[in-house]
């Protein structure tokens, strides 16, 4: 890349949506955990400091030296960021009085700043922090102010560093898009070029030199990211990319057939294969839900590498990994303990003896997209919702049968039709149905039942970090319930969760 902005990451909740703001506004960006802080290159125009759940005042707190990067190129520090150089530089950073958290106001502003330019007196910001600035080192001058922060914005004399008290890149801050586009633009001069169709042009680009003549074998889901990673192979080396498409059985009615026929569609050399009753088999009498993941990836990987055997010389395994899988596995707590299921599963490389080629690594989901969007992909398999690696196995609690499959997949399927033909679909992140392991006493006709109970999941989010549940019409609901009870033998009660994450998570399992 030409040119990008280093963020250092020192654990906030919010560091990858300052990534993902950085990135709306066309200028490409990478996280570093702080203890991992990278020497200054050419590429780098500018650095972002993240807030952290911890106090610059704690003998362990994170600390990086900045002396390699001030002076030298922009730096802006945010809420962490801010007291982390104000406290080293010989500031005091003291617990505040009142807890400075939610929504507050710039009263005062030095609007002939460049970081504050077009930036409104009354401006609201969203403030999240246990300590503040109560005094500023020399040479560090205040640019801005609330009735209760008055050290809400600073600058280091006659050098290109900043510090705010609060989060731009939240909604909340109502004009905190635009100090950041400051910043990137007036600041650092960043030439804002980073876009989905520059994106895809370079990446083909760099594929066809990678994989040269190489064969490479991909295992597509039908979900959006190995879809998006596979038309962007496919237009590197063509006929050349082989892929393998897996009826695990757990997918979604009607699914395994609607999928290949999209992607014929396409143009991709597809193979789909019936595997259902292996991994049905292996499924079988398995009710932990991590021990069926385990089977699932086990089976998956012994069918994939025997479809891929049939392949002569295949070189590369390509995934569809995307920026915040990475993101996890290096995180300012330390590696990830566990690798999602939907990408990376466990050991393939390694047994099929493959390198491995990840054209989505630097993209977040949303990006993943919009590049897709720019290859002309079908609307339908880009805006279609995420779908657990899994299946269906965890969203059937307890041990997974081909009759319960049968009962998820009918509830399913009225359930999303449902969404799509009232125009709901699109406003929701991720929805989907539960069978649970209990049953209910229910009346039909003159006859007493005793059969399943349901449970209807749909969440609103942003990126699946965190998710509130949807607040669906009760019509709707109503509607979906009676049909789901009237048409699903085995179904008498229908429950809709209304739980957000955290405490929860969006799948039950």
């Amino acid at each position: 890349m030409a040119e990008q902005i280093l963020i250092l990451d020192f654990g906030s909740q919010y560091t990858q949506l300052i990534a993902r703001r950085v990135r709306e506004l066309n200028v490409y960006c990478e996280i570093q955990p702080f203890y991992d802080a990278p020497e200054l290159t050419p590429d780098i125009k500018g650095i972002i400091l993240s807030g952290s759940p911890c106090s610059v005042r704690d003998a362990e707190c994170p600390q990086v030296d900045l002396s390699k990067y001030r002076g030298k190129v922009p730096i802006l520090g945010v809420c962490y960021g801010a007291q982390y150089m104000a406290f080293k530089n010989g500031g005091h950073v003291l617990p505040s009085e009142i807890r400075e958290y939610g929504r507050a106001k710039l009263s005062s502003i030095d609007s002939k700043n460049a970081l504050l330019k077009n930036i409104t007196i009354g401006s609201q910001v969203w403030m999240s922090h246990g300590d503040t600035i109560k005094s500023l080192p020399e040479k560090f001058k205040i640019i801005a102010s609330t009735p209760t922060v008055e050290v809400a914005a600073f600058q280091i004399e006659d050098e290109p560093t900043y510090g705010i008290q609060f989060h731009p890149e939240v909604t909340h801050s109502l004009e905190g898009k635009q100090l950041l586009e400051n910043f990137l633009v007036e600041i650092c001069h960043c030439a804002q070029d980073w876009t989905p169709d520059v994106f895809a042009d370079v990446t083909i680009a760099e594929l066809k030199e990678q994989l040269g003549n190489d064969k490479v074998v991909l295992g597509l889901s039908g979900g959006v990211d190995s879809s998006v990673a596979a038309m962007l192979i496919h237009h590197a080396i063509g006929t050349n990319l082989y892929c393998i498409f897996v009826d695990n059985g757990l997918l979604r009615k009607n699914e395994y057939e609607e999928v290949l026929a999209s992607y014929k569609n396409m143009g991709l050399n597809v193979k789909g294969v019936d595997a259902k009753q292996q991994f049905y088999s292996a499924l079988a009498g398995l009710s932990d839900p991590e021990e069926k993941r385990k089977a699932i990836g086990r089976t998956f990987i012994e069918i994939f590498d025997q479809e891929a055997k049939t392949i002569q010389n295949v070189k590369w395994l390509a995934q569809g990994t995307i920026y915040p899988d990475i993101i996890e596995s290096v995180s300012v707590k330390g590696p990830s303990a566990t690798i999602k299921s939907h990408h990376n599963v466990g050991g393939l490389p390694a047994k099929m003896n493959l390198k491995v080629v990840e054209p989505l690594k630097t993209l977040f989901k949303d990006g993943v997209r919009l590049v897709g969007k720019a290859l002309e992909i079908d609307q339908k398999i880009l805006g279609r919702h995420p779908f657990p690696g899994p299946g269906l196995a965890i969203r059937i609690l307890g041990d997974v049968t081909p009759e319960k499959v049968r009962v998820i997949q009918e509830v399913d399927y009225i359930f999303i039709n449902h969404l799509k033909i009232t125009g709901l679909y699109d406003g929701v992140w991720q929805a989907g149905a539960i069978l649970l392991p209990v049953q209910s006493v229910g009346v039909m006709g003159d006859e007493r039942t005793y059969e399943s109970v349901v449970a209807l999941r749909a969440v609103a989010s942003v990126d699946g970090m965190t998710a509130d549940w949807v607040h669906l019409p009760y019509d709707f609901l109503s509607d979906v319930s009676n049909e789901i009870i009237n048409k699903v033998k085995g179904v008498n009660r229908v429950v809709y969760d209304i739980s957000s994450k955290p405490p929860a998570t969006i799948e039950w399992e």
